[in-house]
């Protein structure tokens, strides 16, 4: 347990450490950047997500139109 509490610890000081830097070379505080970070990394995963399903629905679409037919007089 306690090296689990030593890596979190050292975690937590560096990534804060990285927004505090990035807020002080900008000239702001650092809570709005760890705010944009946060949105940033939801939005991103629901950009993914919804790419996702637009291929899944494009695949299941073309596979609809261009399904395989056995013979001529399937049509």
């Amino acid at each position: 347990m306690r090296v689990a509490h030593r890596i979190r610890h050292q975690l937590e000081r560096h990534g804060f450490e990285v927004c505090s830097r990035l807020a002080d070379r900008l000239g702001m505080r650092a809570r709005p950047v760890r705010l944009f970070f946060i949105y940033i990394s939801f939005f991103s995963l629901g950009i993914g997500f919804a790419v996702y399903l637009t291929l899944a629905f494009w695949l299941r679409l073309k596979d609809l139109v261009y399904a395989k037919r056995t013979s001529v007089f399937d049509l």
